[in-house]
């Protein structure tokens, strides 16, 4: 069965980034650092639940990314934060969070240093069109080099289809228009022999054990109008739909990259 690990937040150490969401460097009772995304950011729980539905299907997918683990903070935490603005994140983020264990020494990847095999480029482009991650851009990479290797992290911006209030099922059957701006489009030349093999590796059982790991209270935040396990079905038709109709959104990048290559 799968799990994640809860870890309570023991040290603020820095926030790591200007930004709306703030996530932050945190130190844990298990004595690791972790990079926090906080529920009470921008985009509250819905962008963690982005993070670990990807991130989760990425591992299923045999690709790199830092362990996830849900991250407990104490309402207590952060009083003596002489920072406002953080102070008041910490406040609105009690409970449980999402941390991805610091990988510490990486560095941002680089597509001009760093030239990512066609596979390697496939797999990834697939698993973005998968879950509409609009976030894997020349300008932002969301990718890291770290002992040779390349990782993936922050997926907060995947599953746009929980943010528009249009009905799940039509956004479960579109080609994924953001691919065109992807950095590794370029490199990704196999992606249909790509589709294959992944089909086979996500089954329904996997996604469903996935979703299952969602906290009720990410889901059940002010104003919802549905049942947690409501919600968790509509996430589960979502990605079993996109799944089986994986065949559009493939079509759709090869013929975007067959224009740029």
């Amino acid at each position: 069965m799968l799990e994640l690990r809860t870890v309570n937040v023991t040290r603020y150490v820095t926030p790591l980034r200007e930004g709306g969401s703030l996530p932050a460097l945190a130190e844990a009772d298990d004595d690791f650092l972790y990079v926090l995304k906080f529920r009470g950011a921008g985009q509250g729980t819905k962008a963690l639940i982005a993070e670990l539905i990807a991130g989760e299907l990425a591992r299923t997918l045999g690709l790199r990314i830092p362990e996830l683990v849900f991250a407990n903070l104490d309402p207590a935490f952060g009083r003596t934060e002489p920072d406002e603005e953080i102070q008041d994140l910490l406040k609105a983020s009690a409970g449980l969070n999402l941390a991805l264990h610091y990988l510490s020494g990486a560095i941002t990847f680089d597509p001009l240093v760093t030239t990512v095999e066609p596979r390697l480029a496939s797999q990834i482009v697939w698993l973005d069109c998968f879950v509409t991650n609009v976030d894997r851009t020349a300008r932002n990479t969301n990718m890291l080099m770290w002992h040779k290797e390349l990782w993936l992290i922050d997926h907060g911006a995947a599953l746009y289809f929980h943010h528009s209030g249009q009905p799940w099922e039509e956004q479960a059957r579109r080609p994924f228009a953001s691919v065109k701006d992807h950095v590794l489009l370029p490199q990704a030349s196999e992606l249909t022999t790509v589709d294959a093999e992944y089909r086979a590796l996500l089954t329904a059982d996997r996604i469903r054990e996935i979703i299952s790991l969602i906290p009720d209270d990410w889901l059940m935040t002010e104003g919802a109008e549905t049942t947690a396990e409501e919600q968790r079905n509509i996430y589960f038709q979502f990605l079993t739909t996109r799944l089986a109709e994986s065949e559009r959104f493939v079509t759709a990048a090869n013929d975007v990259r067959n224009a740029l290559v």
